[in-house]
This record gives structure tokens, C-alpha cells and sequence, in this order.
């Protein structure tokens, strides 16, 4: 097969952007030692996960229900996305000439066929044909991709037969995809893998259909920031009571935005591009300082794993081929990519930093899918405009609050603190609450010293998608900070107020953010009887930052603040006294005081752990007093 490269020449095209034709020339025809830096680490860990997925592979030709399945060691199902490891294994197989990479390649294919394909072309996401059958768009990129750069590794009858397939899989990706028949990652990432399948397959029809796609995915951005939206099932499209969409930033940044960006640079599609790339620096604005993605707001944030979203593809190609735009990209790109190989052991990846030391079994479903966009930069390699971390993100740089119209959540920034108050009321289903950081919570603290110091959880762990979800391990604890009641055994707290209010002022240094809530259960009533109606006060200057709760109605049931402080189970935790506790860091001692007694809720060993976002953390809790309307705590870090 004639190897061509989809995307070169319009990558070389100044699509009227910000970047001059000069410059992007020379940007993609150089590439600077640092840079170099990033393709050596990339090709490090793409070689680390392939090799960790090999040892993964079932090699039983006596059942072919499992040989050539790549065995998952925390599920106890087999992922039906697995053949997606065919690209990375083929791109191995043609850099390496190992061929053990075409074996493994031609195995996961042959698993495929015998258990998951389907007659109309279709894949499904498990052995059952009833299963969910739109995963069969990540399947045909991959393996369109896998025939298009490194076909010519397999012999002859393999890569005929493969495209045969590909072309079925490309005739029911045309019949059955539009712009809103589902969660809005599939069909946008259709319009790449139409387009995609057209040049491989010389179908103009699926090109055409992928153009429509593309014209109609252009509504599908919000009206300030132009953060994408749609990630919401079809049923329940309806915008929230606050008039906001679903958006999830997981989905977006490590799936659609990446199949956008790739078809908007082939096809010169300059109306995309310039929607894109206003996108993408809103997305950018929620990237820690260590290269996670902040979706502890997001409406599947069931799926949040820090770094991204669990069965979702990496944030690499959309922010490394943008770089030239906005070099911050780039450094999106590098530093996602660091914290991914932090959170890899035995060449896979864990699904959060606190997976390892933990001992939490990883999904392997990270490894296969975060493996393809490795190679996709690779193969693009001598194209791409310069990817470094020179430039910095923008949550490095930020001191003062943000208020984010489209979610009504707000960034706040002084000093080395970093956070998150979330009032943001989209639901993934309506039916059923999977609730992410609302009602006034503080979805994130992080400190540039010491890192993560709070992350939401759900408020309670469920397997919205049992297939690519892993079990809670141990008592499940939410992690969000909150407000909490139990009143004959229901749960009320502020994460459940979804009309929440948030208001900020930064006055004399010090940034406050108050929240005005009330404590509610999942079914959404209101507590009785007690105080319900709450202020949250969350102050932070350059040395501390503080909450402050507070009440004017008569607490008549017990009422705490719960602070979960996310920290591994091998740092040192000291009590100075009932009401003042250090934790200490390996840069940094944590201190945390509160005008009451500091508490810890019951757990089994030293830490909780949740999977979402995949860490450990103490948590810890302070009731009000008799007698004492307002509840004061502090955190510093020195």
C-alpha cells in the first residue's frame, strides 16, 4: 500500500490562523532538541505499553472465546475494544521489524471476528451481539489507520481481507451514524473516521457523509467559552434548569476534539479550525500544573481518572498538531504525557496516581486505547509543528478567578493555590444522579508545592457503564468536600442542591468565593428539622486557604464539614492536637486547623481510596459545636 500522510499538507497550510505560513513552515520542518525529548518519550512508552499488553494476550487456540484477547487484570470480562491495540501493534511491528508485533496485531483481529463483529459491520463493546455497537467507530480508525501507515507488514491475504472488514465496518458507521443519535463523542468522532475510511477506501460517499457531520457538529459549541457539549444521552438533551449543557471535558479533550482537529487540518476546513481552536484554549484552562485534566465537574466525570477519561483515547493529537496555534498545546501534550507514564507500572496504565501504591489492579482498557494516539504522532512526526513545555499552561501562570459561564463553575488562582467551586447542574441521565462536584463544592484543590490536596468523587460510586467501569474496592467514601447530615439513615448534603449559588470577589489579596446552599438528599428533598440552608465561604490568599460554614438557622442534628485530604497511605500523618493535624509531603508539610475537632471518618487501614478520580485520601471530618453557628478551617502547606 501506498503510504501518504492524510494530514501533511494541510498541517503546512496557514488556514488563515494566527500563525504565519513562514513560521509554520519552519515550525514543522525543524525540530529542536526539546522536542526531540518528547518523540523519545513517546516512543519509550508506546514500546512500554505495547510490550505490557503482549504479556497481557491470551494465546489458547483450544478457545477461541478468549485466544487473542488481551486479558484485563481487573475485570472479569474480556473488553471487546481490545483490537484497537492493532494500530500501536502494527506501528511497533514497522519500526521494530519484530515479528512478534504482527502476530499480536493479527491475533486481536482474529479475536475480534470470532466473538464481537457483527453481520452489518458493527463491533460490539462485549461478546454479546445486544451490546452497545457505536464503539465500532474507535475500532475502524484504528485499524484504517493500522492498513493505511504499516499495511505493508502483513502479507497480502491479511491486508485484503482486514480491508474487506474495514469497508463493512465503514457501511455501518454511514448507515447508522447522525449528529445526535447518541452521546455527541461518536458522531464527532465520526466525521474524522468517515473521512478517513473515504481516502482509504475510495468512498466518496462515506467522504460526503463525513462533511455533513462536520457542517453539523459546528452547533455543538457553547456560546461564551465554546466548549463542546452533547455528552448527555439522547433522551435527556434537554439543557439544565440553570439553561447549561452536558458537557464533560474527559470526552472532549482525549476523543472528539482530537477526530475534529485531525479532519479540520486535512480537509482545510478553516470555519472548524478557528471553532477548534477557541475550543481548545477553554479546555486548556482546566490542565493542572502536573498535566491533569480537572473534569471533576464534568457530566461523566464517573469516568475521570486524572489524567483523563478511562476508556478514552489521550489528549495528545489535538493539542500536539495544534501547537504551531498556541504553543501551550504543546506543552498540554508533554505534560499529559508525563503524568501518563507516572501512573504506568509493568507497562500498563493505572487508572489514577494512587492506583500503584495502592495495589489497585489497573484496567487495561487505558493501556489500549491511550497507545493509539502515540502513534498516531509518530507517524505524523516529520509534520508537526515544534511540541515542547516551554510555554506555560494556563493554570500555571493564573492568579484571580474565572467564572465560567457555560458551567457556572469558577478557577480560582493566588499564589501557588489552584481550585475549583463547581455550581454546575447538567446531568449525564436525568433519571438517575451521577453526581459530580455541584452544589457549591470545591471540586479541586491543588498546591504547585505539594500537588493534588482535593479531588471529587461521586457522590456515591456507581457503575453507570458496568463494561468500563472497575468495582469500588472497600467502603466507598465520597471525596468531594461537603456538607453532610444522615437523618435516619439518608444522606443529605450540598451535593445534591443543584440550584446552588455561587458569587466571588478577590479584595486586598485574598480571593472569596461563597457559595449559598442547602443540604438535600439524592431524591432532592430538602432536610428537615435541622439546618438546611448554608453558606460556604472558600477564601484563599497567597499563604492559606480557608472554608468557612456557616448558618443562621438552629442545627438540631449533626452537622459536618467533610475534607477529604488526598494523600497516600505512606505519608506521615501527625495530631498536634484535637484540633490541628499535619500531614507531611515529600515537598511540603500540610497542615490543616479548624475551630472544632478534627475528625476521621472510619475506614479500614490508613487511607480510603476511590476510583475516581483513582487516588487515596484521609478523610477527614469536623462537626459544628453546640452553641458554635460557623465551622473555620484552614489548610497551608509550608
Amino acid at each position: 500500500m501506498k503510504r501518504r500522510n492524510f494530514i501533511q499538507l494541510s498541517t503546512l497550510a496557514g488556514v488563515g490562523l494566527s500563525l504565519p505560513m513562514a513560521g509554520l513552515l519552519n515550525a514543522c520542518e525543524s525540530h529542536p532538541e526539546h522536542s526531540l525529548e518528547f518523540k523519545n518519550m513517546i516512543s519509550g512508552l508506546l514500546k512500554d505499553w505495547c510490550d505490557g499488553m503482549l504479556k497481557m494476550q491470551i494465546n489458547d487456540p483450544s478457545n477461541l472465546e478468549v485466544h487473542g484477547a488481551l486479558g484485563c487484570p481487573s475485570c472479569s470480562h474480556i473488553h471487546g475494544r481490545c483490537m484497537d491495540a492493532v494500530y500501536p501493534f502494527l506501528y511497533m511491528a514497522d519500526t521494530t521489524g519484530d515479528k512478534k508485533y504482527v502476530e499480536a496485531a493479527k491475533l486481536v483481529m482474529l479475536w475480534a471476528e470470532n466473538n464481537v463483529s457483527q453481520e452489518n459491520g458493527a463491533w460490539t463493546v462485549i461478546r454479546n451481539p445486544k451490546s452497545w455497537k457505536g464503539i465500532t467507530v474507535f475500532g475502524a480508525i484504528a485499524l484504517a489507520e493500522a492498513l493505511h501507515y504499516h499495511g505493508d507488514v502483513l502479507d497480502e491475504d491479511t491486508r485484503k481481507a482486514w480491508l474487506i472488514r474495514l469497508e463493512k465496518a465503514g457501511q455501518y458507521l454511514y448507515d447508522t451514524f447522525t449528529i445526535d443519535f447518541t452521546n455527541i463523542n461518536y458522531p464527532g468522532t465520526a466525521v474524522y473516521g468517515l473521512d478517513l475510511l473515504g481516502n482509504v477506501l475510495n468512498r466518496e460517499d462515506f467522504k460526503a457523509k463525513s462533511k455533513t457531520l462536520a457542517s453539523q457538529v459546528k452547533a455543538y459549541f457553547t456560546a461564551n467559552e465554546g466548549l463542546l457539549f452533547g455528552e448527555c444521552k439522547k433522551s435527556s438533551s434537554k439543557l439544565s434548569e440553570k439553561g447549561l449543557h452536558g458537557v464533560d471535558l474527559g470526552y472532549n479533550v482525549e476523543e472528539t476534539l482530537n477526530s475534529l482537529v485531525m479532519y479540520a487540518l486535512k480537509e482545510k476546513d478553516e470555519e472548524l479550525l478557528q471553532i477548534l481552536t477557541k475550543s481548545l484554549n477553554s479546555h486548556l484552562e482546566f490542565m493542572l500544573p502536573d498535566g491533569a485534566w480537572d473534569n471533576s465537574w464534568g457530566n461523566r466525570m464517573y469516568k475521570w481518572s486524572y489524567w483523563g477519561s478511562r476508556t478514552c483515547d489521550g489528549s495528545q493529537p489535538a493539542f500536539g498538531m495544534m501547537a504551531h496555534i498556541n504553543p501551550a498545546f504543546g506543552t498540554a501534550a508533554v505534560k499529559n504525557t508525563e503524568l501518563l507514564k507516572r501512573c504506568t507500572a509493568d507497562g500498563l496504565i493505572h487508572g489514577g496516581p494512587g492506583f500503584i501504591e495502592a495495589e489497585i489492579p489497573p484496567c487495561i482498557h487505558h493501556t489500549f486505547t491511550h497507545a493509539k494516539p502515540l502513534a498516531a504522532l509518530l507517524d505524523h512526526w516529520k509534520h508537526l509543528p515544534e511540541i515542547n513545555a516551554n510555554a506555560a499552561l494556563p493554570r500555571v501562570t493564573a492568579d484571580g478567578v474565572k467564572h465560567f459561564k457555560d458551567l457556572d463553575v469558577y478557577l480560582f488562582a493566588r499564589g501557588n493555590w489552584r481550585g475549583t467551586v463547581s455550581a454546575y447542574d447538567a446531568e449525564y441521565h436525568y433519571k438517575y444522579d451521577y453526581r459530580q462536584a455541584s452544589g457549591g463544592a470545591l471540586g479541586v484543590l491543588y498546591h504547585n508545592k505539594v500537588g493534588l490536596l482535593c479531588a471529587a468523587s461521586m457522590a456515591e460510586y456507581h457503575l453507570v457503564e458496568k463494561n468500563n467501569q472497575q468495582p469500588q474496592p472497600g467502603k466507598d467514601i465520597c471525596l468531594t468536600p461537603r456538607l453532610e447530615v444522615y437523618k435516619e439513615d439518608v444522606w443529605y448534603t450540598n451535593l445534591y442542591d443543584l440550584p446552588a449559588t455561587v458569587t466571588s470577589k478577590d479584595e486586598n489579596g485574598t480571593i472569596t468565593l461563597l457559595a449559598d446552599v442547602k443540604l438535600k438528599s439524592v431524591e432532592r428533598k430538602e432536610i428537615e428539622d435541622t439546618a438546611s440552608a448554608f453558606d460556604i465561604a472558600y477564601s484563599c490568599n497567597a499563604n492559606t486557604t480557608k472554608i468557612k460554614v456557616s448558618t443562621k438557622q438552629e442545627i438540631k442534628a449533626q452537622t459536618a464539614f467533610v475534607l477529604p485530604i488526598i494523600s497516600p497511605s505512606s505519608e506521615v500523618v501527625k495530631v498536634i492536637s484535637a484540633n490541628e493535624i499535619t500531614i507531611e509531603k515529600p515537598e511540603g508539610l500540610v497542615t490543616i486547623k479548624a475551630n472544632a475537632p478534627i475528625k476521621t471518618k472510619a475506614i479500614a487501614g490508613k487511607r480510603t481510596f476511590n476510583m475516581v478520580p483513582g487516588v487515596e485520601a484521609l478523610p477527614l471530618e469536623v462537626f459544628f459545636q453546640d452553641g458554635n453557628a460557623a465551622l473555620e478551617l484552614s489548610i497551608t502547606v509550608s
